[in-house]
């Protein structure tokens, strides 16, 4: 017996006629479908109009999926053992005749199939042989087939193979959902948007929408449907994140940072060397203004390869140090955090500020005396990789913390950092050079205050980039040459097969004899860094490309963040198509970091997919970055972009904020209107509103809260 409290959409799906326990704990394992509420809320991906049938003469091999009707003619066994399939053949009434083909399920579809019988066929069209056939279609008894409830449109919804062996296909799941509008009313679905957002925005109700999406009548009511459910789901996850963002300015404390002291004035006049962007200065402008609010500042600052983002996080540092408070940098990677280390190290010399460097690789006794400075408060600033959370890592007096490439981190990671801290949580900056495009941030980082740095600093030449495929090797090796008789220096970057380490290994060791042919001693010396180096002979190789000893580096995608040579010109992507654009783009940034005219050569196999001709066209195409994001967001989809999926936030129903874009934004106004007018949502239109957001979106901590 159920309690009569639960509601229905509460109840376990094991509780529906044609369900019971096992198929319950295989929704449950296979879809994380435990409730009737879940299984009606996982919606269809596609829909087949049931009322439109193709003509099998028409057909096409890019057809692709189709439904045809007509009468089995022909079924027999072919083959044995592993190769055994069923091969059949339906003729429509015109006398034209497809083939249907199964390669598993053989002995059970021989039995229910009947020779003789009209059937409806669906699947996708393929060609093989010469001869149009399908591979297993959907097979539908004409004489007792039936139209789903109410509707033309027949929805499909995403599946696993154990779950279609257990009579849980497409056809099983419209069984279900059929069973779940029998046994729930409208009452079950109640209206959460006030009227005044259904009428400003002409959305239909919700009850009518869930309705809609699993059964429409016809493609307007579908739309409808859409509309509705994707502006729902986006507006709520906006109402939650702002709710976040104006929770923690209210309740969130942090420290005041109250005055700007001697040593940023010192630095700011007579240390650095040179002038600040506009962007720059607009940028701490914002950041002064959090840390002298007595509120914890969870900003997030992007800004494009070599815009000047560890100058305005050092000025930052300088900030909490003139206010007696001491600060962590903390980076992805060894090389990324060491570079940080010299940069800021020569910054600040003669300014009698203590900045130390940790990472796995500092062992014993330095160790273990740095570690005793930092507690007692003689470190003002220390920078490293994720050996900062541990632990035994001890800040008496932590007012800022900076997170530079923010996406390489976990959730987990972050919090611990945010915990070493008393009696308020440390002020945070999270740096990224890979530009979030706007709808993203608007989802992944809603709650954070956002920064741009949107301008290069001057003299800086925008990177030439240029497209050879294989056949034109001479060519880019030509093109190395000529930049290394001027003295400069060149990259060869190879990609990372992560599948298979060897073979990736070897790729890059031929890359290195070539090199070693193509451009001989003693007149070149020629650098080769790999992840798989212990990390002092890795430091040793770039430490000698950054002084010029050797003037070609042969690396793997290792040097994608963090080594910075204004004397190298010419970066080489090998095997372009591997690469994502993020990455390509990350990857260019290495050069151009001089007032020397750089290069960047896509060096590509000639056979190319659309998507790689794509990515390679966007750039040669721009070198800005906000357009190659949007263009990665286009081409991959915002689950691959930026590791956005760990944090949940994206792991959306109905919704893609790459293609509804404009939903997106209008939401975002619609929910900033509502949290300014009400952010506890407790007036009497917005009570229902408030309810549903903290039953269902309260797993949400956003960035800011994650501590």
């Amino acid at each position: 017996m159920m309690p009569a409290a639960v509601s229905v959409l509460d109840q376990s799906v094991a509780y529906l006629k044609g369900v019971g326990p096992a198929k319950a704990e295989l929704l449950a394992k296979e879809l994380a479908i435990f409730s009737i509420g879940d299984l009606l809320y996982h919606y269809p991906f596609r829909y087949v109009d049931r009322t439109q049938f193709h003509r099998i003469s028409d057909l096409m091999p890019d057809s692709g999926q189709v439904q045809v009707k007509g009468t089995l003619r022909h079924l027999s066994v072919k083959g044995d053992g592993r190769k055994k399939r069923l091969v059949g053949r339906l003729r429509d009434e015109d006398g034209a005749a497809l083939e249907l083909v199964w390669f598993t399920g053989v002995t059970y579809l021989e039995k229910v199939l009947n020779v003789g019988v009209e059937y409806v066929a669906f699947g996708k069209i393929q060609e093989f042989g010469g001869r149009l056939s399908i591979s297993h279609p959907d097979m539908e008894d004409v004489s007792k087939r039936e139209l789903s409830v109410q509707s033309s449109f027949d929805p499909v919804y995403a599946s696993t193979e154990k779950l279609n062996r257990k009579g849980l296909d497409a056809k099983g799941r419209r069984k279900l959902i059929k069973a779940v509008f029998e046994k729930i009313s409208a009452r079950d679905l109640p209206e959460m948007l006030p009227d005044y957002i259904l009428q400003k925005m002409k959305l239909a109700g919700h009850a009518a929408s869930v309705r809609a999406i699993h059964l429409p009548r016809n493609q307007a009511e579908l739309n409808a449907a859409r509309k509705r459910l994707k502006f729902e789901e986006l507006f709520l996850l906006q109402l939650r994140l702002l709710q976040l963002k104006v929770g923690r300015k209210g309740n969130v404390k942090g420290f005041a940072f109250e005055k700007i002291g001697p040593i940023f004035n010192r630095f700011y006049e007579e240390k650095i060397p040179f002038e600040l962007t506009g962007a720059q200065k607009r940028v701490l402008r914002e950041i002064r203004r959090d840390l002298g609010l007595g509120v914890q500042m969870n900003r997030l600052l992007q800004g494009d390869v070599g815009s000047g983002k560890t100058m305005v996080g050092l000025m930052s540092m300088l900030m909490a140090i003139d206010n007696g408070y001491q600060a962590c940098m903390m980076a992805p990677t060894e090389i990324l955090a060491y570079q940080h280390f010299e940069s800021i190290t020569e910054y600040v010399e003669g300014l009698g500020v203590n900045v130390e460097f940790l990472s796995g690789s500092v062992k014993g006794k330095a160790r273990r005396q740095l570690l005793e400075r930092l507690a007692a408060g003689e470190i003002q600033i220390l920078i490293g990789t994720h050996a900062l959370i541990e632990p035994w890592v001890e800040f008496p007096k932590l007012g800022l913390v900076i997170i530079d490439e923010q996406h390489r981190f976990g959730v987990k990671q972050r919090a611990k950092l945010w915990k070493k801290s008393e009696p308020f949580p440390p002020h945070v900056l999270v740096m990224t050079a890979t530009p979030i495009p706007r709808t993203l941030a608007m989802t992944t980082y809603g709650d954070l205050d956002v920064s741009v740095i949107d301008e290069l600093p001057p003299g800086r030449k925008p990177v030439t980039t240029v497209h050879f495929t294989e056949h034109r090797r001479e060519r880019v090796f030509g093109m190395i040459r000529e930049e290394l008789a001027k003295g400069r220096q060149a990259y060869v970057v190879y990609p990372l097969i992560e599948e298979n380490e060897e073979l990736d290994l070897l790729a890059l060791e031929q890359g290195y004899e070539e090199m070693l042919h193509k451009f001989p001693q003693p007149e070149h010396q020629i650098s080769i860094v790999h992840g798989k180096m212990k990390p002092a002979d890795k430091d040793f190789e770039m430490q000698r490309f950054k002084r010029g000893e050797t003037n070609i580096m042969v690396a793997t995608t290792v040097i994608e963040v963090g080594v910075n040579v204004p004397n190298a010109t010419v970066m080489v992507i090998v095997h372009t198509e591997r690469f994502g654009l993020s990455q390509l783009h990350q990857l260019r940034g290495r050069v151009g970091r001089g007032a020397d005219q750089s290069f960047c050569i896509l060096l590509s196999s000639v056979k190319l997919s659309a998507d790689g001709r794509q990515r390679i066209k966007t750039m040669v195409d721009t070198t800005d970055g906000f357009k190659i994001a949007e263009a990665d967001l286009r081409l991959r989809g915002p689950g691959m972009i930026d590791g956005t999926q760990q944090s949940g936030l994206l792991q959306m129903k109905i919704a893609d904020v790459v293609k509804d874009q404009e939903i997106l934004r209008v939401a975002r106004e619609i929910a900033t209107r509502v949290i300014e007018d009400d952010p506890q949502l407790q007036k009497p239109h917005h009570q229902i509103l408030g309810a549903h957001l903290r039953k269902h979106f309260q797993a949400i901590k956003g960035w800011g809260l994650i501590s």
